[in-house]
């Protein structure tokens, strides 16, 4: 190596250390932490603190609960993040169909999403409530309890997941979709080619790699989810809709069992990073990542 080639590595070195040094703090010495903490018994209302090595790890593997709030985490991602991309699509099509009215629909759905969870939460509260929500008189005033029945409290709280963040899919579909060239569709057009066989040759096939990034970014966030369930229904009932962040919630801040909490949210983090990086590896053999 050169010495000039040395001098400028030194130099991006000391450019780059103040980056580093708030990326430890911020991120790698908190994630130390937790996982430090995960390995620990540790309740400090009671003054217990003493090492527990992978015991919370092993209880973990047989508790019923967690694997409930897995399989619950597992649904709602599944079901959620499948209607969004569904349905947005479906409303992106519509909206490049739409000759009056699209600054309208396109203004609606900003609004849709840019509305805060908890704020989403309590409108669907209202909507969904037994006596006086629009719900249940839509279906016709039946007194069903959407929040506080087994059955109903997960698809509630999906539909309302779906109505506020189906938007962003729709939004990035409808991007793509005004930059696909109208020659495309009349060349097909002039070859004979119907609508749909143009929606399989032309539209999904442009559309693929926008859907796929969607599908990135709202199974990353349903993983998370957290905020809609927790004041929608805080986990229940029955624990029907207590995902993992609500069960590490709960074990960190209301029963503050610190140890086992860091457990139950280092085992959700490592769920969503074997995720994410599947995904990578799809969007770097796309051509979509570097």
């Amino acid at each position: 190596m050169t010495p000039r080639r040395r001098a400028d590595r030194r130099t991006g070195f000391l450019l780059l250390a103040p980056a580093l040094a708030v990326l430890v703090a911020l991120t790698v010495y908190p994630v130390a932490s937790v996982l430090w903490f995960s390995l620990q018994h540790r309740m400090p209302v009671f003054g217990i603190a003493r090492f527990a090595g992978v015991a919370h790890y092993a209880f973990l593997a047989e508790d019923p609960r967690f694997s409930n709030a897995a399989w619950i985490t597992f649904a709602f991602t599944t079901v959620s993040v499948g209607l969004e991309l569904g349905l947005g699509l479906l409303v992106a099509l519509a909206l490049r169909a739409q000759r009056t009215g699209r600054r309208l629909g396109l203004s609606l759905l900003l609004l849709a999403w840019a509305l805060p969870s908890v704020v989403t939460a309590r409108l669907f509260e209202w909507l969904y409530h037994p006596a006086a929500g629009l719900a249940n008189f839509l279906l016709g005033g039946h007194p069903l309890n959407w929040l506080g029945d087994p059955v109903l409290a997960l698809p509630g709280v999906i539909l309302a997941d779906v109505w506020r963040t189906m938007p962003f899919v729709a939004l990035i579909c409808y991007a793509r979709l005004t930059t696909i060239a109208p020659e495309l569709y009349e060349a097909a057009q002039v070859d004979g080619a119907g609508q749909l066989a143009m929606f399989r040759r032309i539209t999904l096939p442009l559309l693929s790699q926008v859907l796929l990034i969607g599908l990135l970014f709202r199974s990353l966030d349903a993983l998370r989810a957290f905020d809609l369930m927790f004041v929608l229904t805080g986990g229940g009932p029955a624990g029907t809709t207590e995902t993992l962040s609500v069960y590490a919630y709960r074990n960190l801040f209301q029963t503050l069992q610190l140890g086992f909490g860091s457990a139950v949210a280092v085992v959700a983090a490592a769920l969503v990073m074997l995720v994410a990086w599947a995904y990578l590896r799809i969007l770097r053999r796309e051509g979509l990542t570097a």
